[in-house]
C-alpha cells in the first residue's frame, strides 16, 4: 500500500466510491474511463503542487510585486518558497521522506547554478542577499519542484517497473551526465554519447502505472520525454516571469530553444537516479494466479 496523505487518501477514497457504486448500477465503460482520468488529473495535479507554487509566485511578482518594496524580490521568493516547502510538511501534505530528496535536489541544483551562470550559461536579475556567488537561493526550489514531482508520482500512483536496470548501472549514467553539464564548457559535449547510452541501458523498460483501479503501461523511456516537455513548458513561464533570462532573452523574451528537451531529458535521468535510491524500484506484484498486476 502507498504511504498516502490524508489529503491522497481521500482523492483514492473518492474514486473508489464512485467506481463501487457505478460498478452496481450500470456499469458503464464511458463513465468509468471518466472517473479513472479524473484522478489522473488530481493526482498528476497534487504530484505538481510544489512546481505549481513557485510557478505562481514567478508570475506574480513578475506582474504586481512593487519594485520600490524594502525587501528585493528574490529575496521574497526565496522566503516565500521557505514558506510553502514548511507549511507543507507542518500541515502532513508533504513526508519526511519527500523533504530530505528535495534538499538533495536543491543542494545537486543550486552547484550547477552557480557553475553555469558564472560560465554565462543563463543569469538572474535583481537584487537580494538571500544568494551564493550571485545566484539567488530560490533557483535551487525549482529543481527541487522537479524532484517533489518525481518522489510524488513514484508514491501516488504506486509505480513498478518490468526490467528495471541495475541502480549502479544507473548511478554511472547519472553520474556521467551530471559532469558532463560542468565539463562540455572545456572538453568534448558527451550529451549524444549520454543519449544513447540513456536509450540503451532504459530500452526494455516498462513502467506500471496504478491510477484508481486502472492499471496502465508505458515505455520509461517515453514518460521521460514526456516529462522533460512539461518542464520545458514550465521553463518557458518562468523566463518570461524573469526567473533567469537565457543570453538570447537579454533584449526581450522570447521562447526557450526547443534544443533545450535534450538538457531537460538528460537532467530527468539524474532526477529519476537519485529518486530511486529513496524510492526503490519494485516489478509488478503478482496475483495467485500468477500473472502481473497489469493483466
Amino acid at each position: 500500500m502507498a504511504r498516502f496523505t490524508s489529503l491522497e487518501q481521500r482523492i483514492d477514497g473518492w474514486a473508489h466510491r464512485q467506481l463501487d457504486r457505478e460498478s452496481s448500477v450500470s456499469q458503464s465503460p464511458t463513465r468509468t474511463w471518466i472517473i479513472e482520468f479524473t484522478v489522473f488529473v488530481l493526482k498528476q495535479a497534487w504530484a505538481c503542487v510544489f512546481g505549481a507554487a513557485m510557478l505562481a509566485l514567478l508570475v506574480f511578482t513578475r506582474l504586481w510585486y512593487p519594485e520600490s518594496a524594502a525587501l528585493a524580490r528574490n529575496d521574497f521568493l526565496v522566503i516565500a518558497a521557505l514558506a510553502v516547502q514548511v507549511l507543507m510538511v507542518v500541515f502532513k501534505l508533504e513526508t519526511l521522506r519527500e523533504l530530505r530528496v528535495i534538499i538533495l535536489f536543491h543542494i545537486v541544483g543550486t552547484v550547477m547554478e552557480v557553475f553555469k551562470t558564472d560560465v554565462g550559461s543563463w543569469s538572474y536579475q535583481g537584487e537580494g542577499v538571500l544568494q551564493v556567488l550571485g545566484v539567488p537561493l530560490y533557483s535551487g526550489f525549482m529543481y527541487a519542484a522537479v524532484g517533489s514531482y518525481l518522489v510524488r508520482v513514484f508514491r501516488l500512483f504506486e509505480l513498478r517497473f518490468d526490467r528495471y536496470p541495475r541502480r549502479w548501472i544507473t548511478a554511472i549514467l547519472a553520474l556521467l551526465i551530471y559532469v558532463n553539464f560542468f565539463s562540455h564548457h572545456f572538453i568534448f559535449d558527451a550529451r549524444w554519447f549520454l543519449f544513447a547510452a540513456v536509450a540503451v541501458i532504459y530500452w526494455r523498460t516498462v513502467m506500471h502505472v496504478r491510477v484508481s483501479r486502472a492499471r496502465l503501461r508505458m515505455p520509461i523511456l517515453l514518460s521521460f520525454v514526456l516529462v522533460a516537455l512539461f518542464i520545458w513548458v514550465a521553463e518557458n513561464v518562468a523566463t518570461w516571469s524573469n526567473a533567469w533570462v537565457y543570453p538570447n532573452q537579454s533584449d526581450g523574451w522570447e521562447l526557450v530553444s526547443i534544443a533545450k528537451l535534450g538538457s531537460w531529458l538528460l537532467l530527468m535521468i539524474v532526477s529519476v537516479v537519485l529518486v530511486t535510491w529513496v524510492e526503490k524500484p519494485r516489478p509488478p506484484e503478482v496475483t495467485q494466479l500468477g500473472r502481473s498486476e497489469r493483466t
